[in-house]
């Protein structure tokens, strides 16, 4: 079986196993688990931050970063379909007592004068404040797209000019840096705080970090203590995040060369890919609006794909655990599978 529903799906390699049998731990929750301070201060720097808060999940990360930021009635502007307001489960209104306002983006991205525009009057008693802007970098929904660096930086300006926190969805930061030939210091830095996850393309069996300033990761920690975030000896599976650290940064161009490879194999073959939209390892095939069946037949040639927000597309995702035989498997299922789901 090809396995491409989602980066999600890697495993730890043997020599990661071996990295966290290894770990040396202590009590997380006092500071006292060197393997996790040593993630947190390689962390902070790999994001471009001066320190870093080590939790279980990127949903955490992103909620406790919007908790820092904001104040019940405080308003948060995110792209309609980023990640925080279609998977999160409502946790800005549910944690933080945010109201979201959702804009219209291309590509997953926005515009400084989009943001502008939905700035709220904070001398008025009658409306709530806008206070947070939030961007999502790669972009999950619009196929794993890259913001261009100086895109991001625009709306970095545009959050300082108007007193606006600046969050950084950066799940899958380091496709996006990848993508666009940056370290991913250069990218997380322009937020004030930053989200990175672990157990995506980087291979970890959980894990995120969270980024920012010392006083901003401070305000952090009690978070992370609010939302049940805090750990005892988590060196074991901090590990995993220090060899991702070491030896799976690199590695991810070799997703995205097979995302290509595959994109353009079914394209070749017939499949609605849009290859202008392949950016980093995803690969979003239109099958019709017989999306269920299209998926099931997928599965029977031995083919796992996923569902997306689009309701004709589904997605191939490549990761560590994804070969260049597995990605020719797939150019060689996938148009027969799609065939017979359209019979």
């Amino acid at each position: 079986m090809v396995d491409l529903r989602s980066d999600t799906q890697t495993k730890p390699t043997r020599a990661m196993r071996e990295a966290m049998a290894n770990a040396e731990v202590g009590d997380e929750q006092k500071r006292e688990d060197p393997t996790v301070n040593e993630l947190e201060r390689r962390g902070a720097e790999f994001l471009g931050h001066e320190a870093a808060v080590y939790v279980p999940t990127a949903t955490m990360a992103n909620q406790i970063a919007l908790h820092v930021h904001g104040r019940p009635g405080d308003v948060l502007l995110v792209e309609r379909h980023a990640h925080i307001v279609l998977s999160e489960l409502g946790g800005p209104a549910v944690h933080s007592g945010l109201l979201t306002i959702a804009i219209d983006g291309t590509a997953g991205r926005f515009s400084p004068d989009q943001v502008v525009a939905e700035i709220r009057d904070r001398t008025s008693v009658h409306v709530p404040p806008t206070r947070i802007v939030t961007i999502e970098n790669t972009h999950n929904s619009s196929g794993g797209r890259a913001w261009p660096l100086d895109e991001v930086k625009a709306i970095r300006a545009t959050c300082r000019e108007h007193e606006l926190a600046f969050h950084l969805d950066g799940a899958r930061l380091v496709n996006a840096a990848v993508a666009i030939g940056v370290e991913p210091r250069e990218i997380g830095r322009e937020a004030d705080t930053v989200t990175l996850c672990l157990s995506k393309g980087l291979g970890c069996p959980l894990g995120a970090l969270l980024a920012g300033s010392s006083e901003l990761m401070e305000q952090a920690r009690r978070g992370k203590h609010l939302f049940g975030g805090a750990m005892r000896q988590a060196g074991i599976v901090a590990a995993s995040g220090l060899y991702a650290l070491d030896h799976n940064v690199a590695r991810i161009a070799d997703d995205h060369a097979r995302a290509r490879r595959l994109g353009e194999g079914l394209a070749e073959a017939g499949v609605r890919v849009q290859l202008d939209r392949i950016e980093t390892n995803f690969v979003q095939i239109d099958v019709g609006p017989e999306r269920a069946g299209a998926i099931g037949r997928m599965k029977e040639a031995g083919v796992l794909v996923s569902t997306t927000v689009h309701p004709t597309v589904v997605r191939a995702v490549t990761h560590l655990d994804v070969s260049d035989e597995d990605v020719e498997h797939a150019i060689e299922r996938i148009p027969r599978a799609l065939a017979l789901a359209a019979a």
